[in-house]
C-alpha cells in the first residue's frame, strides 16, 4: 500500500476551472511516485482554495460522499463525520470537535483558467 501524501509538487494541472461548480466543491486523488495525495478544491467565482482531505480530529477524509465538502448554505466546510466546521477562506475550524485547529492548506491557484498546483 502506497504512503499517503499531504502535499504535492507546484505546477500540477488539475484542470479547466469549470469542472468545479462556482459554490461547490471537487475531490482530487493523486497518484505520484512517493504515494498517494487527497486533497480537495472549493471555487468561489475565479477564485478556488485547496485543502488536504484529512480532518485534524480524527485524520479521517472529510467527506462520507464524493464531492460533499460544504454545509447546505455553502459557507463552511464540514466534516461528514463529526461534524466539525471551517472557513473556506483559511481552513479554521469554528466549530465541533477539533476547535482551535485548521485544515492543512494545499495551495492552488488559476493560470489562463486553469486549476494549477503552487
Amino acid at each position: 500500500m502506497s504512503e499517503r501524501l499531504t502535499a504535492t509538487p507546484a505546477g500540477v494541472n488539475l484542470g479547466p476551472l469549470n469542472i468545479v461548480p462556482d459554490g461547490g466543491a471537487r475531490n482530487y486523488v493523486l497518484e505520484m511516485k512517493a504515494g498517494r495525495f487527497h486533497g480537495f478544491v472549493i471555487r468561489k467565482g475565479d477564485a478556488v482554495h485547496g485543502y488536504v482531505d484529512r480532518c485534524p480530529h480524527m485524520g479521517l477524509p472529510l467527506a462520507q460522499e464524493l464531492d460533499r465538502y460544504l454545509t447546505r448554505d455553502g459557507r463552511l466546510i464540514a466534516c461528514s463525520w463529526h461534524g466539525a466546521l471551517f472557513r473556506i477562506a483559511d481552513g479554521q475550524c469554528v466549530g465541533g470537535p477539533c476547535s482551535g485547529t485548521h485544515l492543512q492548506p494545499w495551495p492552488v491557484t488559476v493560470q489562463d483558467g486553469d486549476i494549477v498546483t503552487v
